[in-house]
């Protein structure tokens, strides 16, 4: 664990514990008939410094990326606000790295049983999260989904009454399942001046709605159809949820992204203005390597930062590298690097992890009855810290080949420089 010393106070007495008082706000005792005074920040110093070496570790512990956990797939998937699952399939693998033995049939089948849902929530994107995590976060991150929806198709949709909107989309999407074509030439018929697909995306929009299967299990496909939450998960469930208050939402994210400060908190949720709900929680400060002051849970793991990493070949939309403002704690250089050269495909790498980072990206090939993982360095071997490294990358890609494609013959193909979209 970090070792953190407490620094002296100006009087001369040790600090209490600089982990849980780090970056406190104490406030001044006024002169005698006087009020106290407000409130004032304590020295910097008190936020006890905490390396990107050590970040990285605590972030890899949360997300059960330094040993795969024995816990339930609900368990996991709860634990890390969800996944994020705008592709049917590929989140899988983001579970398989994290889940000891873990099946593609046992998220499918929690789909199936509607215990597990893919919705529209953080950054008004699609996650896969559990029944209650979906009645709960819906309400609060609605805001995200609204101002994303307005400044895309808001002039679209002008004249057209938001109530009305909802009410109809809803009863239309709860007779049964439709895509949101579909759902648009319906509505146009009610609403014939509008945009057919600006009525479906305003109906996305108000209502919170579920892509239902088989859409997303593994192994299969189907249309993008949707319906209500409520109606997919029934009234028993839609009314014991109560909504999840902001300050929850900050803990349920340090606790799988922490320590990170509130700039990164809005970059996983979307929300703004998230300050003052951070300054008000029970949370310990550190400070980064660029002096920005970082929160996190008191009793949060923080692994010490000479903890082995094992290799990884994480999904694409993985929300380790899309939840954070500052993310070099996961990805370096010539990682951000490589992935700007993806920007305007609408595609992600699917990143490889040596030690914790960034070092390559991998693709999945199919010919002839084999299937290949070709494993595309970033950087020369010599960098990526020797032979070791690629054979444990290249081991762990047939473990991955494994999962992906068992009744397939394997290879691994190591090639050098990213891959292209």
């Amino acid at each position: 664990m970090i070792t953190i010393t407490p620094e002296p106070d100006r009087t001369g007495h040790p600090l209490r514990d600089a982990a849980v008082q780090g970056g406190a706000y104490r406030r001044r005792k006024g002169h005698c008939g006087q009020k106290p005074a407000a409130m004032v920040p304590t020295f910097a110093v008190m936020n006890p410094l905490i390396t990107r070496r050590a970040l990285n570790r605590a972030t890899l512990e949360r997300q059960h990326l330094l040993r795969r956990t024995t816990g339930s797939v609900t368990e996991v998937v709860e634990h890390l606000g969800g996944l994020q699952a705008q592709t049917p399939h590929t989140w899988y693998t983001g579970l398989w790295n994290r889940v000891a033995g873990f099946r593609p049939a046992d998220a499918a089948g929690l789909l199936e049983a509607r215990e597990l849902v893919r919705i529209v929530l953080h950054r008004s994107t699609i996650h896969l999260v559990s029944a209650r995590d979906c009645l709960a976060m819906r309400p609060l991150l609605q805001v995200v989904t609204e101002r994303m929806t307005r400044t895309t198709f808001g002039g679209r949709l002008s004249g057209v009454d938001p109530d009305e909107l909802s009410a109809a989309g809803r009863a239309l999407l709860e007779a049964r399942p439709m895509t949101f074509a579909e759902l648009g030439r319906a509505l146009a018929e009610r609403w014939p001046g509008s945009e057919p697909h600006a009525l479906g995306q305003g109906v996305r929009c108000l209502v919170p709605l579920v892509q239902v299967p088989p859409r997303g299990l593994w192994g299969r496909s189907g249309p993008i159809a949707h319906t209500s939450a409520q109606a997919w998960l029934g009234p028993a469930l839609s009314a014991d949820v109560p909504p999840m208050t902001p300050g929850a939402l900050v803990r349920r994210y340090l606790a799988a992204f922490g320590p990170a400060s509130v700039r990164d908190v809005q970059t996983w949720s979307g929300l703004t203005r998230l300050g003052e709900v951070v300054e008000s929680l029970d949370l310990v400060r550190f400070r980064d390597e660029a002096g920005s002051t970082l929160y996190d849970l008191p009793d949060a793991p923080r692994p010490g930062a000479d903890v082995p990493a094992p290799a990884r070949l994480m999904y694409d939309f993985d929300n380790l590298f899309l939840s954070y403002a500052d993310r070099s704690r996961v990805i370096t250089e010539t990682g951000a690097a490589a992935i700007r050269g993806f920007m305007g495909t609408n595609v992600m790498p699917r990143a490889i992890l040596v030690d914790g980072v960034t070092a390559g990206d991998w693709t999945l090939t199919r010919a002839e009855g084999v299937s290949t993982v070709n494993l595309h360095l970033w950087e020369p071997v010599e960098a990526v810290g020797e032979v070791e490294a690629v054979e444990a990358v290249e081991a762990e890609a047939r473990r991955l080949l494994a999962f992906l494609a068992p009744g397939d013959g394997h290879d691994v193909a190591v090639l050098d420089g990213p891959s292209r979209p």
